[in-house]
C-alpha cells in the first residue's frame, strides 16, 4: 500500500469478531488466562495491550520498521533509548537539538556515566572526528530544532557502518510520510508523537521505530520494565489521528512554502529557515532523501522588542511551544524549548532573542499570511 492508503488502513485488530472499523479502546490493565500456561497474547498492558499493538504496528509499517514501541511521551522515548547504553559510552548528538533532549543528556545522561559530544551532524568529517572506541550512539534531528540543519542520513549512517555504532534519528518533522530513515541507513528511528503523528494537540506520546529483532528484544525488554508506555486512550487518538497524516502533512507544507517565501520578502526579516526554499543549504540533501520538506520554519527578525511584539499581536497563530498540530503554533526558543540550554551555546548556534519558529497548520495560508502582516507592523 501506498503511505496515504497506509495512514487509513494500516492499523488493524487482530482480535476484531465485530466489524468495528476503527480499533477500540481495549481500557483495561489485565487480562484473564485461558488456563494455568496458556495466554490469549496479552497479561498486563505495561507489557502489551491490544489497542496499543495496532498502533504500534501502524507506525512500524509507515517506517519500513521491523518493530516499533509506543511510549508516553517523545522523552520517554529517547529515556529508553539511552538505557542501551552504560557508563563510559558515548553519545555524538546534533548540536542544534531540541533542549529537552540536551537536557536529558545533560543531567541524567551524564549522572549515569555517559559522554556527550554536541556538533554539526550534517559535518561528516566533525563527526568522524569525535568517534571514539566507546561511542556507541549517534543522535541526530533533521530538520533541526530550531535552526533547520540538514544531515544527509545516508553519507552519515556510511560513515558509522560496520563500528557498532548505533545511529538514532528524531523524524518528528518529517514523519515517514515524507522521510523514512532506516531506508537510509538508520538503526533506529525517534518521533515526538505528540506532535504530526497525533496531529491535534491533544494527546501526548513518542515512539521508536527499530531495525532488525535483536534492537526489538533489547528495547520491549527495557520498554516493559520501565514502565513508560502509551495508553489505551492515546493509542486510540494517536491512530485516529494518523489517518489524516497524509492529507494534514501536504496542507500544512504548502502552506509553510508560501509563508516563507512571503517572510523572505519582508524587510522586517533578516532571516528565513526553510528546507523547502531553493535558496537553503539543505534543500539539495533534503531532496534526495525526503519525498517533502515539512511544515516547520524559523525565522529573524530585526529586533528582539520586534520579536517580542509578534507575539502578543497575533491573533489566528497561538503563541505556544508545541508544534505539528492542525493549528498554526509560534514558538520563542530562547525563553521555550531551548531556555536549558547554555547561552554560549545558544549564542553560538544562532538561537537569540530575535528568533521565532513557527509550526505550520493546516489554515487557509493567506489568512495566516495576514496574521503574521499585522503582528509585524
Amino acid at each position: 500500500m501506498r503511505r496515504q492508503t497506509l495512514c487509513v488502513h494500516g492499523c488493524t485488530d487482530a482480535n476484531n469478531t465485530t466489524g468495528a472499523v476503527t480499533v477500540p479502546v481495549y481500557q483495561c490493565a489485565t487480562f484473564a488466562h485461558p488456563a494455568l500456561g496458556e495466554t490469549t497474547g496479552y497479561d498486563y498492558s505495561r507489557q502489551q495491550n491490544p489497542t496499543r499493538q495496532a498502533l504500534e504496528q501502524l507506525v512500524a509499517a509507515l517506517e519500513d520498521a521491523e518493530d516499533s514501541l509506543a511510549f508516553s511521551s517523545g522523552m520517554a522515548a529517547i529515556s529508553c533509548l539511552l538505557e542501551l547504553l552504560g557508563p563510559g559510552d558515548e553519545v555524538i548528538a546534533s548540536d542544534d537539538l531540541y533542549g529537552g533532549s540536551v537536557r536529558l543528556l545533560d543531567s541524567l545522561g551524564k549522572k549515569h556515566g555517559l559522554g556527550v559530544t554536541y556538533l554539526d551532524t550534517g559535518d561528516l568529517q566533525a563527526v568522524s572526528a569525535a568517534m571514539t572506541e566507546n561511542t556507541r550512539l549517534v543522535l541526530v534531528e533533521s530538520p533541526s530544532n530550531p535552526m533547520m540543519h540538514i544531515t544527509d542520513i545516508s553519507a552519515l549512517a556510511q560513515l558509522l557502518r560496520g563500528r557498532g555504532i548505533l545511529l538514532a534519528v528524531d523524524n518528528t518533522f518529517l514523519t515517514p510520510y515524507f522521510c523514512r530513515p532506516l531506508n537510509l541507513g538508520a538503526d533506529i528511528v525517534i518521533h515526538s508523537g505528540t506532535k504530526y503523528l497525533g496531529g491535534h494537540n491533544d494527546a501526548l506520546a513518542g515512539f521508536l521505530a527499530l531495525r532488525g529483532t535483536e534492537l526489538s528484544e533489547k528495547l520491549r525488554l527495557l520498554y516493559k520494565t520501565t514502565g513508560a508506555i502509551l495508553a489505551p486512550w492515546e493509542s486510540y487518538l494517536l491512530i485516529r489521528g494518523i489517518k489524516t497524516l497524509a492529507l494534514r502533512m501536504e496542507k500544512a507544507q504548502a502552506n509553510a512554502l508560501k509563508i516563507a517565501e512571503w517572510l523572505s520578502s519582508r524587510a522586517e526579516v533578516t532571516a528565513v529557515r526553510y528546507a523547502g526554499l531553493p535558496s537553503s543549504e539543505g534543500y539539495q540533501i533534503s531532496q534526495r532523501q525526503a519525498s517533502g520538506f515539512g511544515a516547520m520554519l524559523s525565522f529573524d527578525v530585526d529586533s528582539a522588542e520586534r520579536a517580542a511584539a509578534i507575539l502578543g499581536k497575533l491573533k489566528l497563530i497561538s503563541f505556544a511551544e508545541s508544534l505539528g498540530g492542525v493549528e498554526s503554533l509560534m514558538t520563542y526558543p530562547i525563553r521555550q524549548t531551548h531556555a536549558d540550554v547554555p547561552e554560549e551555546v545558544r549564542a553560538s548556534l544562532g538561537i537569540s532573542d530575535r528568533l521565532l519558529r513557527l509550526s505550520v497548520g493546516i489554515e487557509d495560508a493567506d489568512d495566516l499570511i495576514a496574521d503574521l502582516e499585522q503582528a509585524l507592523r
